[in-house]
């Protein structure tokens, strides 16, 4: 019998990949070698590009079975989506991201003095604080992200900053500058998640692509591709094979909720 854990968050750590990961974020893998925390490498969707892997993240389909295979693609999300299958059971969803998870799923193009602050929204959102520019500190992000869990309690919450992304293609994905804006991440972890955990929710740290050395992503090269997947709360058993499309089918499964044309996942989970 699969435990219900009722309330998720989904980080999405643009731009992440794996390796950089299991050596820069060090709050994390405190909780993994205390048995409280999961981690796996996770192969991401090709193209390795942001928009059409948030869509990916969000609806359980691939990029080429989506449509959404261009950063330049920009339209509504069509077809069954997480945000869309947590309001049909009655509960509610927010997002603390990027301007292109907006316009997927609340209002397209994103108007930034209309879609900036969502509040009480009748759509798939219910409360989203989005941004647009790159360099908007993660941690005033995570920030918006604790003012919608105290202020809104949402049941299932989309937290996705940038800034790793951002250095990356700035500086490179085996730089200096990339590997402290993950070293970043972790210290935000470090403040925010004993709060979250606390407060009954289970988490799930992943990333939509990795970084090239050259500072660019979208190919099948494992730096490009392999990303991390944390579990916090939970974990999945190690046999189980998780794909990037069974992530939204797990958050329902963890909530208890029908994923509809979503791929199920039919994976074993157990507490930790």
């Amino acid at each position: 019998m699969v435990p219900v854990m009722r309330k998720v968050i989904l980080i999405v750590l643009d731009g992440l990949r794996y390796d950089v990961a299991r050596t820069c974020l060090g709050y994390m893998e405190g909780l993994v070698a205390a048995g409280r925390a999961d981690v796996r490498k996770l192969t991401c969707e090709l193209p390795a590009m942001s928009r059409p892997l948030y869509e990916t993240l969000l609806t359980g389909r691939r990029p080429v079975d989506h449509g959404v295979v261009s950063n330049g693609v920009v339209r509504r999300s069509v077809g069954d989506n997480l945000f869309g299958r947590v309001r049909a059971q009655g509960k509610t969803t927010a997002a603390a991201a990027y301007h292109w998870v907006s316009e997927l799923y609340v209002s397209c193009p994103f108007d930034r003095h209309r879609d900036r602050i969502l509040i009480d929204g009748a759509g798939d959102i219910t409360h989203g604080l989005f941004y647009w520019d790159d360099a908007y500190p993660d941690s005033h992000l995570f920030a918006d992200a604790e003012w919608l869990i105290r202020a809104k309690a949402p049941d299932f919450l989309l937290l996705h900053p940038m800034n790793v992304d951002d250095a990356g293609h700035k500086h490179g994905g085996d730089s200096v500058g990339y590997r402290n804006a993950a070293r970043l991440q972790g210290d935000l972890f470090a403040r925010h998640l004993p709060g979250w955990l606390e407060a009954g929710y289970s988490v799930i740290v992943t990333a939509d692509h990795g970084m090239g050395d050259d500072g660019n992503h979208a190919g099948p090269t494992p730096e490009e591709t392999e990303v991390p997947f944390y579990t916090v709360g939970f974990r999945i058993e190690k046999a189980a094979l998780l794909q990037q499309i069974q992530i939204a089918g797990l958050v329902c499964r963890l909530m208890d909720i029908d994923p509809g044309d979503m791929p199920a996942f039919g994976g074993t989970v157990e507490r930790l």
